[in-house]
């Protein structure tokens, strides 16, 4: 099955404590369904010092399951769903439901 989110896309947050925010795909985790995002579900993680890295408490990312996102229209930015369409070219590319616009340039 083609992936419907991917790495570099533009998305929003549609249910738990982050709703309704908007953030760029980091990393796409396709065994569990799950992707990071820039910004979003940020978690605080106690961590020792090492050679490489300080210790204290770091803020990072957790991932979300893709139930949980939506790609970000182009044209308004809203949420909305992907669905899939052969150009005259040949391309199979992604495009916005809600639009109609492009989403793979």
């Amino acid at each position: 099955m083609a992936a419907k989110i991917k790495k570099g896309d533009k998305i929003v947050v549609l249910a738990g404590r982050d709703k309704g925010q908007t953030g760029e795909v980091l990393r796409v985790i396709p065994d569990e369904a799950r992707a990071l995002v820039r910004g979003v579900n940020l978690v605080k993680r106690h961590t020792r010092q090492t050679t490489s890295n300080e210790g204290g408490i770091i803020s990072k990312e957790a991932p979300l399951h893709l139930s949980n996102i939506a790609i970000a229209d182009p044209k308004d930015g809203q949420p909305t769903r992907v669905g899939f369409k052969v150009l005259e070219d040949g391309r199979k590319v992604r495009f916005a439901k809600r639009s109609g616009d492009v989403i793979d340039v």
